[in-house]
């Protein structure tokens, strides 16, 4: 019920549509009762012998009043009335005109509110779409190396439908069916005290087992739910990693993978489904059940003489009683329906729920414009229990360029990763000017650095549109970006020039035009701090060579912290720092480095020589 009320929280504000669809609900189940309870004057009319209806009506109008008694005693009123006035054809006329208005309002009623239905369907799954896309954007990097991308997927899409189908969509259930029960029970104890407590000692043995098969769907739903992100994921992985599958002769290994999801996800579903299809047939029986009772009990007291109902008035009561199993049964279906919905209800929220570990710190301030040095203070950094960085001292000066080198693993990528805050570290602190960067905003931080990675992340639009990303900046400087990036000549020589769309992950370039359409993005984002995560490594010869002349154009009067393998790359910065296993073994300038004997750096040089060689 929590998780069902969180969800219809997203309808706010409620005073938007409730007052209105309760009111439109209650003149609906009004008129609906209205239609029903005209069988008795019909039954009346039409089988009675004696040539003249009796009816007992008041002499006068009734005064207006909140009750049962009113309704009865105005329409008992004017149909003696018509009765007097034209006899029983008069009469027939009469109630069927009634029963045509009746039926015109309940109709007219029930879609109004079915249409407030509808806006709040949308509303709610709009910004239960919206809350999740917006948590996911605050989540930090590590969040996302521990969750399947697939996984991921199935809640924004299969899940949040599951939430549409199963859970908003029953809202008239929730909401109209409980009222229609109410009111029409209301009608029966009014008709008939003895008759509806009867009902009422059988009903509860049915709503008991359906409440049974809902926990049981829950159960099923939850692993059914799970089931269908993994399978996502396998997908995803198969879609992202084609090129490696059909090299490997794996087709076979990736589908046995896929099959094995796909197989339990349809035996689960198949349960789910035989599970929830109970209900509805159940509960349909159990109502005939006591329907039977009933006509046998009311039967009995009639024959005995013990009624208080007359013929006529039996017959309606019983059409009114099972009336009352329509809703009943809508309402067990929901119930069935909602535990899907409940459960992919509660994957959503729980991502939702979710407090980003890397986020601004109360009263965190504006991180000023970056003016002397950026200081690694005894930064130490575990994932989880595993400890990557040791005590890492380093400072790097304002239009510096320091270069990060060592074996893999060694620690360069998230010393490089901290400084932008994609993590905070386990110990020390960076500054920039003696600013802590936990207490500035994410924001003003990130807005003073550039990232150019070894894979380029670009998005299936235009060329011009990747270059100008998240800027205002006019065609005229995108192409001076592109020219300073060395990426102007490809671009005008693509079909559409900068308006060419480059596909998913800009999968219709090279890697080498990948990566200068990211450094362009940087450069016209003009970064005072730019950091160079492996921006080579990938590259042929010739596409390196343009690379790196693109590189030393970005760098300019820049501070630059870089990544690299390859050594030759980074012979002209003003510091290498070498890592290994996380700590800082050596530091020094190219030539420093190299003349000292035994030394990591050195010898990391003379295997990338010989290897050049060879």
């Amino acid at each position: 019920m929590k998780t069902y009320l969180r969800i219809l929280s997203y309808a706010r504000p409620y005073a938007d549509f409730l007052p209105l669809y309760l009111l439109y609900t209650v003149l609906g189940i009004f008129f609906s009762i209205g239609n029903f309870a005209l069988i008795i004057p019909l039954l009346n009319v039409l089988f009675d012998k004696t040539g003249k209806v009796q009816v007992k009506a008041p002499t006068h109008l009734p005064d207006f009043a909140l009750t049962l008694d009113y309704i009865t005693n105005t329409f008992n009123y004017y149909f003696a009335q018509v009765i007097a006035e034209h006899g029983k054809l008069g009469a027939l006329l009469f109630v069927c005109l009634v029963l045509v208005v009746s039926v015109f309002f309940s109709n007219v009623f029930r879609y109004l509110s079915l249409r407030l239905v509808a806006r709040v369907r949308s509303r709610v799954i709009r910004n239960l779409r919206r809350a999740l896309y917006h948590r996911i954007m605050r989540l930090e990097l590590g969040y996302f190396a521990n969750e399947r991308k697939g996984d991921l997927m199935s809640r924004f899409t299969n899940d949040v439908q599951e939430v549409e189908i199963s859970v908003v969509n029953t809202l008239t259930a929730v909401i109209r069916e409980p009222l229609t029960i109410v009111a029409y029970f209301a009608v029966l104890f009014y008709m008939s005290l003895k008759l509806t407590l009867f009902t009422l000692l059988l009903l509860p043995i049915s709503g008991g087992i359906i409440a049974g098969l809902a926990k049981r769907l829950r159960q099923q739903a939850k692993t059914s739910q799970k089931t269908l992100g993994s399978m996502l994921s396998v997908i995803d992985e198969t879609l992202g990693g084609i090129r490696v599958v059909k090299a490997f002769n794996a087709e076979e290994y990736i589908t046995g993978k896929f099959e094995a999801q796909n197989d339990q996800y349809a035996s689960t579903s198949r349960r789910i489904d035989n599970i929830r299809d109970l209900a509805s047939p159940f509960s349909e029986f159990a109502g005939v059940l006591v329907v039977a009772g009933l006509l046998y009990f009311g039967g009995s007291l009639i024959l005995g003489g013990q009624s208080d109902l007359e013929g006529a008035s039996f017959i309606t009561y019983i059409v009114l009683f099972s009336q009352v199993l329509t809703p009943a049964k809508a309402l067990s279906s929901s119930f069935g329906n909602i535990q899907r919905g409940l459960v992919a209800g509660e994957r959503v929220l729980s991502i939702i729920d979710t407090e980003p570990a890397i986020r601004d710190r109360p009263g965190a301030t504006t991180l000023p414009p970056f003016e002397r040095e950026i200081e690694f203070q005894n930064l130490q950094f575990s994932y989880g229990d595993t400890p990557v960085l040791y005590d890492v001292n380093l400072k790097i000066r304002k239009g510096s360029t320091v270069a990060l080198v060592g074996s893999s693993g060694g620690g360069k990528s998230t010393l490089a990763d901290l400084l932008p805050r994609f993590y905070d570290p386990s110990g020390g602190q960076i500054l920039i000017d003696g600013h802590d960067l936990r207490a500035c905003t994410l924001h003003s931080v990130r807005d003073q650095m550039g990232i150019v990675t070894q894979e380029s992340i670009l998005f299936n639009d235009s060329i011009l549109n990747n270059i100008r990303f998240n800027t205002e900046a006019s065609e005229a400087e995108v192409i001076e970006a592109a020219k300073i990036a060395n990426a102007h000549e490809f671009i005008l020589a693509s079909p559409e020039g900068y308006q060419t769309v480059i596909g998913d992950r800009g999968s219709r370039l090279s890697g080498g035009q990948r990566q200068r359409l990211s450094i362009a993005r940087a450069i016209l984002r003009n970064p005072p701090i730019l950091i160079l995560d492996e921006a080579t490594s990938a590259l042929d010869t010739e596409s390196e060579k343009l690379v790196q002349e693109a590189l030393q154009r970005l760098m300019q009067n820049r501070t630059s912290l870089v990544i690299a393998h390859r050594l030759s790359t980074v012979q002209h910065a003003d510091e290498i720092i070498v890592l290994q296993h996380g700590r800082i073994v050596e530091r020094g300038t190219h030539d420093e480095l190299v003349r000292r004997e035994g030394g990591v750096y050195q010898r990391l040089s003379s295997m990338q020589t010989n290897a050049a060689l060879v």
